[in-house]
């Protein structure tokens, strides 16, 4: 048995606490906000996150940083990526020479361009930090639905002992190296899913998410390379499998938003409507300056900003994606 702490109450927090703990593990999860510590430790639901869904009375619940961090085995920052430097920059003093911490949030710091494991690093260097990725959404995790993720460590035995603390006949895990390519296609994702939200949103069909998401994961994987990630973790877990669930399915917060955009809403009255962190919104402007930064052209990821932040009408934007200069799929002899 570990001993697991959760840092960040939310959905996927939730879920992740259900499941080490039915693994067997010796879980707390913390939360920052002090009525949502007493809400969760009295009723164990959050009515918002996880409607439906009760946390086990074995995993604690506390609101102090310290209590949480004291003698953890592994620490999983599950808070949302835009306030991970924040929570790490507030932790850093409590946490141990050689902590493993892995992250399970998604996204790319738009000041910064860092992924989310090179935050942590910075604000905590003494720590060994890891990443969580994959399909996963928390409705399904939290109620044993079988699920399939990924772990990426720098050293392969941290990833197997994660790979063991995770793993269950509900929850298998794979593991491997290319860290930079599983954030990578875990970020990116939430940008396309926003697209075809979009375009959910417009009345358009299954043909123009099929495009979506093809030419989605082909801007991913060419930036990606680009930065020096390996092209088959694209067309993995972390990259083509979470991107299609991201944007197929009613729990992805990502695609209601673009739904709700395609729909005639503005950027801010979707995201008010989702009542959660939209994390495509955050990340299309630093997916944009990575697509210039490194040269590498994301027509998809182009129109997203322009519909998000230059209010473009997204029909338009459809439009000047379906009518761009012609182009090949692969090469001619």
């Amino acid at each position: 048995m570990s001993q697991i702490s959760i840092m960040g109450s939310g959905s996927w927090g939730m879920a992740l606490a259900i499941l080490l703990n039915n693994n067997g593990h010796s879980v707390t999860l913390w939360s920052a906000l002090a009525d949502e510590v007493v809400m969760l430790d009295t009723t164990r639901e959050s009515p918002t996150k996880l409607p439906g869904v009760r946390l086990p009375e074995t995993i604690h619940v506390t609101g102090d940083a310290k209590e949480a961090l004291t003698e953890k085995d592994v620490v999983v920052m599950a808070v949302p990526s835009v306030f991970t430097r924040s929570t790490s920059r507030q932790i850093a003093p409590l946490v141990r020479d050689g902590q493993i911490i892995v992250d399970v949030a998604k996204g790319v710091e738009e000041t910064t361009l860092m992924t989310l494991s090179q935050i942590i690093r910075q604000e905590i260097p003494s720590a060994e930090v890891c990443v969580l990725s994959g399909p996963s959404h928390a409705e399904e995790v939290s109620r044993g639905i079988p699920t399939t993720c990924v772990i990426s460590a720098r050293e392969k035995k941290t990833a197997e002992y994660l790979q063991e603390i995770f793993m269950s006949p509900v929850f298998r895990v794979y593991t491997t190296p290319d860290m930079l390519g599983v954030e990578l296609g875990g970020s990116l994702k939430n940008v396309i899913a926003l697209a075809a939200g979009t375009a959910d949103g417009l009345g358009y069909g299954d043909n123009t998410k099929a495009a979506l998401i093809t030419r989605g994961i082909s801007e991913i994987a060419r930036l990606g390379t680009r930065m020096g990630a390996r092209q088959e973790t694209f067309y993995g877990l972390s990259g083509m499998g979470d991107l299609i669930v991201t944007c197929a399915s009613v729990h992805s917060r990502n695609r209601k938003a673009g739904y709700l955009i395609g729909q005639g809403k503005t950027m801010q009255q979707a995201m008010d409507e989702v009542q959660m962190v939209v994390e495509g919104v955050y990340s299309a402007k630093a997916a944009k300056q990575l697509s210039e930064k490194y040269e590498v052209e994301m027509p998809i990821v182009s129109e997203v900003n322009k519909v998000l932040f230059e209010d473009k009408p997204a029909a338009d934007a459809v439009r000047d994606l379906m009518i761009r200069d012609r182009k090949t799929e692969g090469k001619w002899d």
